[in-house]
């Protein structure tokens, strides 16, 4: 996917390095724009505490609708977790919007506003994502991904790391949003942090680890570790109406999108074949439930998400075919309200 070094573009081409450890487990590179938005009026914490927001104090990066953008590819799991969080909390007007290519070859993410789906930069006109990168650091160093937080007024990358941006949006931006929805709720925050990383680790990061394995013990061990935790999920999700119980949280938000391309995308291009989502079916019925939710279906673009998988991993899929299925019914009834809870009293009335 190259990278930035020193402000300078390199392809895969021009690099040693594949992403590999010793062992052949896939490694993910850490973000590197960590900063954060607070809410108006909040102290901002010299530490950088998330819930106050980590800018100067002199100068913070304050939640404000219209000041910040949101770059994305609706092939992206982690950014779509952010346009999840967005569509629920009703932040469509606060929050605009910037979709690339789902097609990410060696030059990276790239503006195709040609294509059914995608936008131009709004900001600036750029051809590339990394270039919006390195007009917030002329010598960035790293990989250029999606999702980014671009402030307006500052004319910079405020995060790159999906997890805080899903955090800020709920926590940050309560005051602009469109809908009273509390997705991370402060007496239960530790809870849903710890269930946040346990998916991560072994299903939302665990079909990568498994797609990308450089030998077989490394897959071998991702997949045992990817299937476990679908089936104690779906157990999870028998008795539940949330991974958390009654409520929806950011937890649920960040299990969704693996699900959506699961049966589509990691079942074959990454060799996840042990079972497919819709052989659990309470995982099956959760994820139909969420896409239900107000202003999600429109995040969940199956086409890119099936484009970017099987013609941008060449390693993966050298012909660059793009499978046909499977037919997923998304819309179909799901059977969830059998069980307590349900969305929140702002989603209610929309959510079938």
């Amino acid at each position: 996917m190259g990278r930035l070094i020193d402000g300078e573009w390199y392809t895969d081409a021009d690099l040693a390095d594949r992403g590999h450890g010793g062992d052949g487990a896939f490694q993910r590179e850490e973000t590197s724009f960590r900063d954060w938005v607070r809410a108006p009026g909040a102290e901002v914490d010299p530490a950088g505490d998330a819930s106050a927001g980590g800018a100067d104090a002199a100068d913070p990066f304050t939640a404000e609708a219209g000041r910040y953008h949101l770059y994305v590819s609706y092939a992206c799991p982690w950014a779509h977790r952010t346009l999840v969080t967005r569509a629920i909390l009703g932040l469509d007007d606060a929050v605009s919007v910037d979709v690339v290519d789902p097609v990410r070859i060696d030059q990276g993410w790239e503006f195709a506003p040609g294509k059914d789906g995608c936008t131009p930069d709004s900001q600036f006109g750029a051809d590339y994502l990394r270039e919006v990168y390195t007009r917030a650091d002329p010598d960035y160093t790293g990989r250029v991904t999606v999702p980014v937080l671009w402030d307006t007024e500052r004319g910079t990358i405020v995060n790159n790391e999906s997890a805080e941006i899903i955090t800020m949006f709920a926590t940050a931006f309560r005051d602009v949003a469109g809908r009273d929805v509390d997705l991370y709720p402060v007496d239960q925050r530790e809870e849903i942090d710890a269930v946040i990383e346990d998916v991560y680790e072994r299903i939302n990061n665990g079909v990568y680890r498994a797609g990308f394995a450089g030998s077989q013990a490394a897959y071998d061990e991702a997949v045992a570790a990817l299937f476990d935790a679908m089936a104690e999920y779906d157990e999870v999700l028998a008795d539940r109406r949330y991974l958390l119980g009654e409520s929806l949280t950011l937890a649920d938000v960040c299990l969704f999108p693996t699900l959506f391309r699961f049966d589509s995308v990691y079942h074959t291009h990454f060799r996840c074949n042990r079972r497919r989502v819709v052989d659990y079916p309470n995982l099956w019925g959760f994820a139909r439930e969420l896409y239900r939710l107000p202003g999600v279906a429109a995040t969940c673009r199956l086409d890119h998400c099936t484009t970017h998988y099987y013609r941008s991993h060449a390693d993966l899929n050298p012909t660059g075919i793009v499978p046909v299925g499977p037919d997923l019914d998304f819309d179909a009834p799901h059977d969830r309200d059998r069980l307590p809870g349900g969305p929140p009293a702002a989603l209610r009335d929309v959510a079938a």
